[in-house]
């Protein structure tokens, strides 16, 4: 098992109630198996939120794709969009 925390900011923190979490994985998870299994543990709600298309994943402060492939430790932190004026 790896371990992970679980980084959410701003409109994501607001929506899904938590601005941050740690969890076990199992060895070889991905990002998108990261997001499945909130969406399992946490409700349908948190599976909408992380899989919508203009919200970004970044792993230990660098943007990646879902196909990333997870280590014990790592920080994964999703972002919402962001307006400016």
């Amino acid at each position: 098992m790896i371990k992970i925390k679980v980084v959410l900011f701003a409109s994501l923190s607001e929506a899904l109630g938590k601005s941050e979490l740690s969890l076990e994985m199992p060895v070889a998870s991905t990002v998108s198996d990261l997001i499945e299994m909130l969406g399992q543990s946490q409700g349908a709600c948190w599976l909408e939120k992380l899989t919508a298309d203009n919200v970004l994943t970044a792993v230990n402060h660098c943007m990646v794709e879902s196909k990333h492939a997870l280590k014990n430790d790592d920080e994964v932190a999703f972002l919402p969009p962001v307006t400016g004026g």
